[in-house]
């Protein structure tokens, strides 16, 4: 065990949730009677980023439901999540592969199989059905919170109702695969559905926790699912700043396996000057390509071919 592998908070048993409602297991959808948007709140995408089991734990112990719409609580890789070891805590991020690169409809309808398709075969039509989807995940790094989404102006705008946290973040994500919010419905402007997912921090500091419940209450008053008034006694940012929205230009993967960072960073650091040497990938240097480049959850256990940084800049 290292500082990176210190466990703050405690993580709930989501065994009592296992059967669910909806004839998927561990998805439980809640139907207010009346009309309105069907949201749902996602936690464990990865099997190791506890923060959203918290969250969505603390919405059945406080038997939230909608006041109009319905209500999805889900728990996607909860296999990977109830094999979670805090003896070795990264190693159950999934089972068999990323469950947040596989939201391609030609590999969800192929002969694939490994655990995590099964899953996405399964949860796929309750996506379908969701108007509203947020996605709560947990970083590497101490980065302060961010959300991501693809960059449509629809999403942009779920994220500034949401208003938490500061930072929204918007762009493809330069990575092998599709995310959940990616995923074809959420990602077509023909229509209005919304997809956010939040970084709430790293996977197991305490701050992170807060980050995943302040979002998840703040994102179903935004979506109208319920009063402020139910949300408050549960924030711990009480008066958040103004939301800050940034574009992602580029995203890099590592060549090597010695892709190395010039100093520890942490994510959202500015970087003042193009052509500032941020990391080596190997011999080659890597530098910004433009004055006040935003480093955005820098990757510092990476390998040949995995993602290490995307780069972004404020809008306008």
């Amino acid at each position: 065990m290292t500082d990176d592998d210190a466990i703050e908070y405690a993580w709930p048993d989501i065994t009592p949730y296992a059967q669910g409602n909806t004839g998927v297991p561990y998805v439980h959808t809640f139907d207010s009677g009346k009309p309105g948007r069907h949201v749902m709140v996602n936690a464990v995408t990865h099997g190791n980023e506890l923060c959203g089991a918290v969250a969505v734990d603390l919405l059945f112990k406080l038997r939230i439901r909608p006041k109009q719409g319905k209500l999805t609580l889900g728990f996607a890789n909860y296999e990977a999540y109830n094999n979670f070891d805090p003896a070795n805590p990264w190693v159950t991020r999934q089972i068999d592969e990323n469950f947040n690169r596989l939201w391609v409809e030609e590999r969800l309808d192929s002969d694939e199989d490994s655990l995590e398709l099964r899953r996405g075969r399964e949860m796929r039509p309750i996506f379908d059905q969701v108007d509203d989807l947020l996605d709560i995940h947990s970083m590497s790094t101490t980065s302060p919170p961010l959300t991501l989404f693809w960059g449509n102006e629809k999403e942009r705008q779920a994220y500034l109702r949401t208003g938490y946290p500061a930072y929204g973040i918007g762009g493809p994500v330069h990575d092998a695969g599709k995310r959940i919010i990616e995923y074809t419905p959420f990602n077509d402007t023909s229509n209005d559905k919304t997809a956010q997912l939040v970084e709430c921090g790293q996977h197991w500091a305490e701050y992170t926790r807060k980050a995943a419940i302040d979002t998840t209450f703040r994102f179903l008053v935004a979506m109208g699912v319920i009063d402020q008034a139910d949300a408050d006694p549960h924030l711990h940012d009480a008066n958040p700043p103004a939301p800050t929205v940034l574009d992602v230009t580029d995203g890099l993967m590592a060549k090597t396996d010695r892709f190395i960072f010039v100093e520890p960073y942490i994510g959202l650091e500015i970087i003042a000057k193009a052509g500032t040497v941020i990391a080596h990938d190997g011999y080659e240097p890597i530098v910004t390509p433009y004055d006040n480049c935003v480093l955005v959850m820098p990757n510092h256990r990476s390998a040949a071919g995995q993602r290490v940084l995307r780069l972004a800049k404020p809008v306008g």
